[in-house]
């Protein structure tokens, strides 16, 4: 298992549209899948994770619908809309290229600054 990390500001977001792009699942089957692709290094609390929802659901990035958990219990199960999946891949795009940039910075050495 990883060591575990917190998420950085503005990435809860995106992670939860990921972690929906694969697949339905109800609030706290997000929490599992992020805590499952990350390996273990990113670990969300509930209470920063259901009013995430809440405000996804609202600018209309996710949907839901109820449905019967595993466990036979009432759950509201998310999945992403057409808005969402554009949203993500804008996301993913700008994500990727700030950590290029970050890595390339990291890597600097001071013969590349003659």
């Amino acid at each position: 298992m990883a060591a575990q990390a917190g998420v950085l500001p503005g990435t809860l977001d995106l992670l939860i549209l990921k972690a929906v792009s694969l697949g339905r699942l109800h609030g706290y089957g997000v929490l599992l899948r992020i805590e499952q692709i990350s390996g273990g290094a990113l670990l969300i609390q509930q209470g920063a994770l259901y009013p995430a929802l809440y405000r996804l659901e609202h600018q209309g990035l996710i949907d839901s619908e109820w449905g019967t958990s595993e466990n036979n219990r009432k759950a509201k199960y998310y999945r992403l809309t057409a808005a969402g999946r554009r949203r993500l891949g804008q996301e993913t795009a700008g994500w990727n290229r700030l950590a290029e940039a970050i890595a390339r910075s990291l890597a600097a050495t001071p013969e590349e600054l003659v």
